[in-house]
């Protein structure tokens, strides 16, 4: 399979506790290169946005409270079986089944500050990339 993208965002919690170099360094030694890497903050419309395929569940307003307390640092990152091997990088969304040395092993505190959000199919990861960035903001090598 050739190189593929993904798409990823540092959650507010890890970056509220100096996490988010020591993440990015995971990535980057993990072989992912970054293609595009920007620090913002999400409003409540634009986490609203995001997260609307779970607008109908009970967390839903919780998810969104959460990703408007602080920074993230959306990126997308590229590597041969992209998705998947992110998926297995950063671990279970739950922190207490996530395999030891994965990011949220490491670096999440629970299910929802969870420190990293993970593209879940090659289509999501494109649909998730183009909403947090314009194409003259990501590099091809």
């Amino acid at each position: 399979m050739a190189n593929n993208r993904t798409f990823t965002m540092i959650k507010p919690d890890a970056i509220a506790q100096g996490n988010e170099g020591a993440i990015i360094q995971k990535i980057t030694n993990s072989g992912f290169k970054i293609l595009a890497l920007k620090m913002t903050r999400l409003s409540r419309e634009k986490a609203q946005a995001f997260y609307a395929v779970h607008e109908d569940k009970g967390f839903f307003e919780g998810l969104v409270d959460f990703m408007t307390s602080g920074p993230i640092i959306a990126a997308i990152l590229e590597k041969k079986n992209a998705v998947e091997d992110f998926r297995a990088l950063i671990g279970s969304t739950n922190p207490e089944e996530a395999l030891e040395g994965t990011i949220r092993n490491l670096f999440a505190s629970n299910i929802q500050e969870n420190a990293v959000h993970g593209s879940d199919s090659d289509e999501n990861a494109a649909i998730e990339a183009a909403f947090h960035f314009n194409d003259d903001e990501i590099v091809t090598y």
